[in-house]
């Protein structure tokens, strides 16, 4: 039992820990957080502008307004048929009767109703208003003409009915913390414009304005609310019989009825904004685990590469998302790719250097160590020029390694502009002429091909003017060292095919050998021809050609010209560059 127990305890951490770890980060994240903190927040805007703009609440007023007004008439019609006159004749025209004709009846006139008298029996009215209201939760009362209260159906009872009356506290109990918010809530989303209703003292309806308005003979209409905010209707209908009012029926609803239903209406808001809430916070949970636990990854990937260059960390691949967590992924992925193979160069560049220098180093310690031990003067000059040379070889080589290592933050700094190609290569093609040497029969031709009306930019491109100019006198200055002393031979030619300007650079010398073709670009290979004295070249001319070309997106090969008619079938070598159009 203990070993069990033993193995479990991993077995929990590792779950209790796995636990913590999708809390921590996937639903307590800060990203996490505040997606759900602002859908919560619009879902609570839009739900409190429900109910703060309901207009149920307005409509079930003008229905219940409505209802009481039917109700109304309809009791205040029985009433007025239940009245009673108070004299027991009526005085008739005897001349009248003698005009009318057999089966005609006589209609009393105006003037003899309106002398009449009905007044309200409170006898026959209670029962009849009983039986009308008790359905109801309505609260009736009968007033006369002089506005005085007759009846009141809170007061009317059946035989063997007992009355309840709910007797005020002796201190009025001060409301808690919680029922004062609600209270406040409930003030807000109503609206506290309404009249107070209170009570008439004594029972006078003068102190209501729709009894009077209704003793006109027109009814009327008045929504007041309590002090404790609930809603009260109250309709006045006049009890008329031949024009003649009797008196005025009060309908009121009792406080709440209506707000509850509109509590009721409400609280199925809440339910319904409760399942939206619940139904946001797992979509917005889930969004944002879409979102940050990619981030997070990508975020540990960068920390990674960040910390340990030699482990060569991999960004996660987001490749099927097509949104920009995929569009970051492959940047960040790219960005490593690009940061790895830029170190590469520096180490590899780091090697080459050392090793370039150690060359011409070694030679010079060697030379100094042996200059004491030198028994003549000969043996002395000879140590002192080979001293001389590998001092000018050290320098040359640091001159050519501190511009190699210059040119990617020159080229970043530098801002790209629009050249004109074919000027550009005139100007350089001028300038090899101008320093060719004494002595050698050199021809350095340029050609710059036809261009149709439709290329109107002709060999306009974005780039740097000085290390274009650069590129191109390295590869004439190249194929010079090789062209034969006699009769060389260097066409220049620039054309464009496309969205591409494409400059060649061809010599007659003996080309390049077919095994080397590809290394002749990599830096401090060297391969001079047979009369050059040794330690002339760094090896970096062809290297930072090809470096300055893939800068401005371009590229640069070299190929051998084939000709049957030339020892080997080759005629020289040729350099192509090819770099975008403006």
């Amino acid at each position: 039992m203990v070993r069990r127990r033993i193995r479990r305890l991993p077995f929990i951490r590792r779950v209790l820990y796995r636990l913590r770890w999708l809390l921590g980060h996937s639903i307590f994240s800060s990203l996490t957080r505040r997606i759900v903190f602002l859908n919560l927040v619009a879902l609570i805007v839009l739900v409190s502008g429900i109910l703060y703009l309901n207009q149920f609440r307005a409509g079930l007023i003008d229905a219940r307004v409505e209802s009481l007004l039917t109700q109304g008439e309809i009791i205040a019609a029985a009433i007025a048929s239940s009245a009673t006159v108070e004299t027991n004749s009526i005085t008739l025209d005897p001349e009248r009767l003698l005009e009318l004709q057999a089966g005609d009846t006589l209609a009393p006139s105006t003037e003899a109703t309106d002398s009449l008298d009905f007044p309200i029996n409170p006898e026959r009215v209670a029962p009849l208003l009983r039986r009308l209201i008790s359905p109801t939760r309505t609260r009736a009362r009968l007033y006369d003409r002089d506005a005085n209260l007759i009846l009141d159906s809170r007061h009317l009872y059946s035989r063997g009915q007992i009355l309840r009356y709910d007797l005020p506290p002796v201190t009025e109990n001060d409301p808690d913390l919680a029922s004062r918010i609600l209270n406040s809530i409930r003030s807000l989303f109503t609206g506290n414009d309404l009249p107070i209703y209170r009570e008439a003292p004594g029972g006078s309806g003068t102190a209501y304005p729709e009894v009077m308005s209704a003793l006109t003979g027109g009814p009327a209409t008045v929504v007041r609310a309590t002090e404790n905010g609930e809603l009260i209707v109250s309709v006045a209908v006049p009890i008329q019989r031949f024009r003649a009012v009797l008196g005025v029926l009060l309908l009121s609803t009792q406080g709440g009825d209506i707000d509850k239903i509109v509590q009721a209406e409400r609280m199925a808001i809440v339910r319904v904004f409760g399942v939206a809430a619940l139904v946001v916070i797992v979509l917005s949970t889930l969004l944002a685990s879409t979102i940050a636990t990619p981030l997070r990854r990508l975020s540990a990937a960068a920390i990674r590469v960040r910390r340990g260059v030699k482990d060569r960390a991999a960004i996660p691949d987001f490749g099927d998302r097509t949104d920009e967590i995929g569009n970051l992924a492959r940047a960040l992925g790219d960005m490593t790719r690009s940061l790895y193979a830029r170190i590469d160069a520096i180490e590899s560049f780091a090697a080459d250097v050392s090793h370039e220098l150690k060359n011409p180093l070694t030679s010079l310690r060697s030379a100094v160590e042996t200059l004491p031990l030198a028994k003549n003067q000969t043996s002395r000059d000879r140590l002192m020029e080979i001293i001389q040379h590998d001092v000018r070889r050290l320098d040359r080589l640091i001159t050519d390694i501190s511009d190699a290592s210059r040119l990617d933050a020159e080229l970043a700094r530098q801002i790209a502009a629009k050249v004109d190609l074919a000027a550009l290569l005139r100007s350089v093609v001028d300038g090899a002429r101008s320093h060719a040497k004494s002595g050698r029969k050199l021809t350095i031709s340029f050609e710059a091909q036809k261009l149709p009306p439709t290329q109107r930019n002709g060999y306009v491109i974005n780039g740097h003017d000085l290390r274009l100019s650069q590129v191109f006198t390295n590869l004439i200055e190249n194929a010079r060292s090789f062209v034969p002393a006699e009769d060389g031979q260097i066409d220049v030619i620039v054309r464009r095919r496309g969205q591409r300007v494409i400059v060649t650079i061809e010599d007659n010398g003996p080309g390049i050998q077919a095994e080397i073709i590809d290394r002749i670009f990599e830096r401090f290979y060297t391969d001079r021809p047979a009369g050059e004295a040794f330690g002339q070249n760094s090896g970096l001319g062809l290297s930072i050609s090809r470096q300055i070309v893939e800068a401005h997106d371009g590229t640069l090969r070299a190929e051998n010209i084939e000709d049957d008619e030339a020892p080997n079938g080759i005629g020289g070598a040729r350099f192509i560059v090819s770099l975008p159009a403006e």
